[in-house]
């Protein structure tokens, strides 16, 4: 059977993955340094162990700690790590900024979800409350096997769909191309850019627009002007209206090299700025 070690079992992600590992076919034990997370897993039933001792013999080592943490915490343990025991992160930057201890007898193995996707087919309210996934909710993942033998890909995406379960596509990506996803696709686009419509939605109340009339026109049209822009709906399409709206907002709203973005540099920026918080 194999053995997963999950470092941080009580933090808020972690208490997910302790979930879901739960009643699952791997021996897992659970380290968490915090006493709140330790009572939290003691009142679920989850009895913790010392790091060392639940590191020995380990195949598979989880690491549920903050992006600016996992460089430390790897290198903290490494040396307790037999050779090809798997180090999974469950995001990018790390990895992608060297951060992780150069022993090419180790496998590294990263994997992120994608969460439960806008356009669903949930039906139960429980899954339809559950925004970050892992608990009720479909949801997709991505996996890159960053160091180690190509069959060991096959363990590293069986756990990630454990861990994050139920998930339904697993993606295969470079760490590279896991970096374009998190932190430029996802944060330093799309949360801007929702960023920006809060505050836009913040200013029509402020100009007299009933709160919860600005919050419903909002959030109904941000789902068909997704299912247009991302081709949900066969056929559908802007207005000449607001295609004329949208081209005189661009050049007003966003600098013309906002794509720089995308550049290595300031993608090794962003993910340093991450890591080194």
């Amino acid at each position: 059977m194999t053995t997963i070690t999950l470092v941080g079992a009580g933090g808020k992600m972690g208490r997910r993955l302790t979930a879901n590992l739960k009643n699952s076919v791997y021996a897992v034990r659970h380290v968490e340094i915090s006493e709140q997370g330790r009572a939290e897993l003691a009142a679920a039933g989850i009895t913790t162990q010392p790091l060392e001792q639940a590191l020995a013999g380990a195949d598979v080592v989880i690491l549920a700690v903050p992006d600016n943490r996992i460089g430390q915490v790897a290198h903290q343990i490494e040396a307790r790590l037999k050779p090809g025991t798997m180090l999974m992160v469950l995001d990018a930057a790390a990895p992608y900024a060297d951060e992780l201890p150069r022993r090419s007898d180790l496998v590294y193995f990263v994997t992120h979800p994608c969460h439960p996707p806008v356009f669903s087919e949930e039906v139960d309210p429980l899954a339809q409350r559950d925004f970050f996934g892992g608990e009720h909710a479909r949801q997709h993942i991505v996996c890159a096997l960053m160091q180690g033998p190509e069959h060991a890909y096959a363990l590293g995406e069986a756990v990630a769909r454990t861990i994050f379960r139920p998930v339904m596509r697993s993606h295969r990506c470079t760490v590279e191309q896991m970096v374009i996803l998190e932190p430029v696709l996802s944060e330093t686009v799309l949360a801007t850019c929702l960023t920006v419509v809060g505050q836009a939605v913040d200013e029509a109340v402020r100009r007299g627009v009933p709160a919860q009339a600005a919050r419903d026109f909002v959030l109904g049209h941000l789902r068909v002007e997704l299912a247009i822009v991302f081709q949900e709906k066969e056929g559908a399409v802007f207005s000449d209206g607001a295609l004329k709206a949208i081209d005189a907002a661009i050049p007003k709203l966003f600098r013309p090299d906002w794509m720089k973005v995308f550049e290595a540099d300031a993608i090794r920026e962003s993910v340093f700025g991450i890591t080194r918080a």
